[in-house]
């Protein structure tokens, strides 16, 4: 956010500053740009360190959780067609026996474990999976709460370093903003330049 504001106070200050230096929009635009760089410093030297270690860790330190279950996901997947594919190898042999004694107590084997080992990844997941997305809402309401707390100090911060600009505008031009007119005003001038043959008139 400040470093948007910070490249737009650069513009208006040269926009400004090229016109005329010495006029109230000149003015105007270099304490906005002071109240600009003021502002990202205080948000250099408060904000960054806390919000980093308050917000952007703890959102780390879950996703980095994801890709560990997707992978958990993915082998479970795998042991349920391993499991399928005997399960559908013994119920061939149970259907056709074959005259080969030892092929179906080999397997009945192989359907028994790549059972068990599915019914662990399985249950594994059954249990644990309710339990991280229940967990994951305590885990972030101390995230969630230092951020919005760290965003109302950043609006008054910025409400007090921008407040001292308006002093460098006319009275009238707050009543304007109230009542509208600097809208008008503004689609005014951008009509104008629509007008120039440089603008695609």
């Amino acid at each position: 956010m400040t470093a948007a504001q910070a490249r737009l106070a650069n513009t208006i200050d040269t926009f400004y500053g090229a016109a005329d230096r010495t006029s109230d929009g000149a003015m105007a635009g270099h304490a906005y740009k002071r109240a600009v760089d003021d502002l990202d410093g205080v948000i250099t030297r408060e904000f960054d360190a806390p919000y980093r270690t308050t917000v952007l860790e703890p959102v780390g330190k879950m996703a980095s959780f994801f890709p560990i279950i997707n992978e958990t996901i993915g082998k479970r997947e795998k042991k349920m067609l391993d499991y399928d594919a005997a399960r559908s190898r013994l119920r061939k042999l149970v259907d056709k026996p074959s005259e080969d004694p030892t092929k179906l107590p080999k397997a009945q084997q192989e359907n028994d474990e790549t059972k068990e080992v599915f019914d662990l990844l399985n249950d594994q997941l059954i249990a644990e999976l309710p339990q991280l997305l229940d967990l994951r809402i305590p885990y972030f309401d101390p995230s969630f709460e230092a951020m919005i707390r760290m965003q109302v100090k950043f609006a008054e911060e910025g409400y007090e370093k921008l407040g001292g600009v308006q002093r460098y505008f006319a009275e009238n031009v707050r009543d304007d903003y109230a009542g509208g007119q600097l809208d008008i005003q503004v689609e005014n001038v951008l009509q104008e330049m629509r007008e120039l043959s440089i603008c695609g008139a």
